[in-house]
């Protein structure tokens, strides 16, 4: 038995491998590097949909598709926000996506509205109004304007781009095996969605960012790191934004993210802090556990990056989920296609009735 599953191939995919012992992620034939900061989102996710999907649409006719698709959600927000009162962004939104109906694009339909509610709800939570989305702008700059109620900049635009280009797809994860098995039951692609949401929710996947800024606060100066560090390590508690569940060596997407901070003017003197503690812990980290290589993971730079682009850390998972969902969506294609139900099995080791043979596994 293996309870986390580690080596266990569950699906055979064409959409990302991640190597964890040479860090390399690989989506659709090209180094993460390779897309992230080079693409825009339409064009990731006319890469990720290809020949999955019902129809193949270019990046052009994805942008116009996401764009109606945003209306469309749009409507639906009196009633979310009706929903959604007092309720968290990500409980919203998980309330928000389960207001959708399951149609033939629905990948479409998901993937547009979840920056759509996210606005919203956002918006609610400070007391303003929602803003309409509008034709003629991509997906990620017609966010800021929905969510600010003003354009962003280019480069906060990019930023945020290469974000989500960077987390699009990551090979089994849980919120993309959550979505799999749920896909494979045939509930459809809303269903699905949602339940990859809530996996995301949870602390150890997509909740991970905030506490990255909440260890820099804690911090707090330079002259701390190195006890601030030594202490932790001594408690036994994890430090946010180092090691990986399959990377032995540096996750690649850090890079990429380390290089879009350091274009971002009002990130410095975090970032100055993030390196610092960055350079500390990976010595710590050696000294304490030398046969484990226990290096900076996509989390450290993800949470100074969201942070210098204003995005407050409520919202740090469900813009996770943003770009994360044109992965779910092309995986819960994918199961489909494989007409295979997902049903592992178990192994019992509860009490057994007086004179009943002990089985190894039940199914």
């Amino acid at each position: 038995m293996n309870a986390g599953l580690e080596g266990v191939v569950a699906a055979k995919t064409v959409l990302s491998q991640v190597n964890g012992v040479e860090g390399r992620l690989i989506v659709r034939g090209h180094d993460i590097e390779a897309l992230a900061g080079q693409m825009s989102f339409e064009a990731m996710a006319a890469l990720l949909w290809r020949d999955l999907a019902p129809t193949n649409l270019t990046e052009t006719q994805t942008a116009t598709a996401l764009e109606i698709a945003r209306q469309d959600a749009f409507e639906k927000v009196p009633a979310l926000l009706t929903a959604a009162k007092g309720l968290t962004v990500v409980e919203g939104l998980r309330t928000g996506l389960s207001l959708l109906s399951e149609n033939e694009d629905s990948h479409v339909t998901v993937t547009a509205a979840i920056p759509v509610f996210i606005a919203a709800l956002h918006r609610a939570s400070q007391g303003l109004a929602p803003v309409a989305p509008s034709l003629g702008r991509a997906q990620v700059a017609d966010f800021f304007a929905m969510l600010n109620g003003e354009p962003a900049s280019e480069l906060l635009v990019g930023a945020l781009e290469t974000y989500l280009l960077t987390v699009s797809d990551h090979g089994m994860n849980a919120s993309t095996f959550t979505a799999r098995v749920v896909a494979a039951t045939r509930a459809g692609t809303v269903a699905s969605t949602v339940a990859a949401l809530c996996a995301l929710s949870g602390p150890l996947h997509g909740g991970a960012p905030g506490p990255v800024l909440d260890m820099l606060d804690e911090v707090g100066d330079f002259s701390r790191v190195d006890g601030w560090i030594d202490r932790h390590l001594g408690d036994g508690e994890r430090l946010m934004g180092f090691g990986h569940r399959v990377y032995r060596t540096r996750d690649p997407r850090a890079d990429v993210l380390k290089g879009v901070v350091n274009r971002v003017q009002n990130t410095r003197a975090r970032m100055a802090l993030a390196e610092a503690v960055e350079k500390a812990a990976i010595g710590a980290l050696a000294a304490r556990y030398p046969d484990r290589n226990l290096e900076t993971n996509v989390e450290l730079f993800t949470a100074v990056l969201l942070e210098g682009i204003g995005l407050p850390r409520e919202l740090f998972t469900p813009v996770f989920a943003m770009g994360r969902v044109l992965g779910w969506t092309a995986h819960i294609y994918e199961q489909v296609a494989s007409s295979r139900l997902i049903r592992p099995a178990s192994s019992y080791v509860g009490p057994l009735p007086e004179g009943a043979p002990l089985l190894a596994v039940a199914g």
